[in-house]
């Protein structure tokens, strides 16, 4: 029996994935998820998924977080990236990141039911004529290690540096006091190797989404 986790913030789109997957896939169970939060809760939980079929846009995956996060802690999982911002430069990143395949979300069922199958057995799969395109990026790729040892709080902190906001505002929006702010904002230069919050802010664009 294959064992799928869609990871995708708009439930429509997953009642209708599903439906389309289910006819496609003997005996397949499904499971959901609707934020990076609730995903990796679903991993932890279930040691024997076959595929994520993973969304760039939920809530907390921003600069491809999620993808990094998930890539990074659950790597014997393979990742399949279901978007609907498909330029060379998003799906050249996604595989970089370790995603084993990009399927736009405009894609038809049964593309897409190929596509799986094809992760599945191993093999990477992206877009026809995208292949070629995709070439190793070691500074993405080494700044996304990076970036993968922030906790979901930090990486919050880090979106609100690079908005450029001050050490009391960023306490304000997150409920939390300026000392902790002060203690997080400690943790992201080390853990990225920086010493300002302009080289942390300048890491992070390389990790943008481009549309």
């Amino acid at each position: 029996m294959a064992k799928f986790l869609i990871a995708d913030d708009h439930p429509l789109y997953r009642e209708a994935l599903i439906s389309a997957l289910q006819p496609l896939f003997e005996n397949v169970d499904i499971i959901q998820s609707d934020s990076l939060d609730s995903t990796l809760t679903a991993l932890q939980q279930n040691s024997d998924f076959d595929l994520v079929l993973l969304d760039l846009n939920m809530p907390n995956c921003d600069n491809f977080y999620g993808l990094i996060r998930v890539s990074q802690d659950f790597p014997q999982v393979p990742v399949a990236v279901v978007s609907a911002s498909d330029s060379v430069d998003v799906v050249t990143k996604v595989m970089n990141l370790g995603a084993k395949g990009f399927i736009p979300k405009a894609t038809a069922t049964h593309i897409i039911a190929g596509a799986l199958k094809q992760i599945m057995d191993g093999n990477n799969w992206s877009p026809e004529g995208m292949q070629t395109s995709i070439e190793n990026n070691l500074p993405v790729i080494n700044i996304a290690k990076l970036v993968g040892e922030l906790t979901p709080k930090q990486f919050e902190v880090l979106k609100l540096l690079q908005s450029g906001l001050l050490n009391k505002q960023i306490a304000f929006n997150l409920n939390i006091t300026e000392a902790t702010v002060k203690a997080h904002i400690s943790a992201i230069f080390r853990k990225l190797n920086v010493n300002t919050r302009t080289q942390a802010v300048l890491l992070l664009t390389h990790l943008n989404i481009a549309e």
